[in-house]
């Protein structure tokens, strides 16, 4: 019995810190522990500085990009406001031209014409690519 005793006297002896590994580790001298904390903590701070720097260049590029579109849509808006104010222009005058009688025989003439002129186009160049 006695050998019993003194062998887990011993393996107590020898397992006493193992308790603490399970808690965060055997414990060091206060000095050192303090200076490793210390040596993360500026890790930390190094890695969040390059983070808020990278963050910050990113927010930039961003603020940059969207004042170009903020332009270019600006640009653009105009350009359509132009457009619709020939638009409307050019409606006004139709309205004016097929008002009259007269004129509206003239636009009628006209149109005719044209279409004959597309469908003699569209023979000839249909005769060229058969012959060709």
């Amino acid at each position: 019995m006695s050998y019993r005793r003194d062998h887990r006297s011993s393996k107590s002896a020898l397992f006493d810190g193992l308790d603490n590994l399970e808690e965060g580790g055997l414990r060091a001298s206060s000095s050192f522990s303090h200076d490793v904390k210390e040596h993360d903590n500026g890790k930390a701070i190094e890695s969040l500085h390059d983070r808020v720097a990278f963050l910050k260049r990113l927010t930039g590029d961003i603020h940059d990009e969207v004042e170009s579109h903020n332009r270019m849509l600006d640009r653009m808006g105009n350009g359509m406001d132009a457009t619709r104010g020939i638009m409307s222009g050019t409606m006004d005058r139709f309205k004016k031209v097929f008002e009259k009688k007269s004129n509206r025989k003239m636009c009628t003439l006209v149109m005719a014409f044209v279409v004959s002129f597309l469908i003699i186009y569209y023979l000839f160049r249909m005769l060229r690519y058969v012959r060709g």
